[in-house]
Formats: structure tokens, C-alpha cells, sequence
């Protein structure tokens, strides 16, 4: 006999869980290390990624 598996549907507590702040727009920017300067332009450019949605920012210096 086939072993069954549970499914249980996620609460929305637990779908949306660190994602209020964001969407009052107080993000929790950090700098991606990924691409921590990319020249654009001819100016320097730094990347933010919010820890917590994911959402990315540039912003020139």
C-alpha cells in the first residue's frame, strides 16, 4: 500500500509572515553582495536587496 501524504493548506499568517512591514513600504534594506558595485552610466552604483520580500533598490553615489 502506497504511503499517504498530508497536505495542509498554509494559514495566512504563515503566507505573509515578515512581509507586513514591506508593505507599509518600511523595507529592510541590505546591500547585495552579489553585485555590490555595477557601473552604469559612467557613475557607481550601488544595489540594495530588502531581507525580507526580496525587492531590489539601486541607488547612485
Amino acid at each position: 500500500m502506497p504511503k499517504i501524504l498530508k497536505f495542509k493548506k498554509p494559514k495566512a499568517s504563515d503566507k505573509h509572515k515578515g512581509k507586513g512591514l514591506c508593505r507599509e513600504g518600511f523595507h529592510k534594506w541590505v546591500v547585495d553582495k552579489q553585485s555590490v558595485f555595477d557601473v552604469k552610466q559612467g557613475r557607481l552604483v550601488t544595489r540594495y536587496r530588502c531581507s525580507r520580500c526580496g525587492k531590489t533598490r539601486t541607488t547612485s553615489t
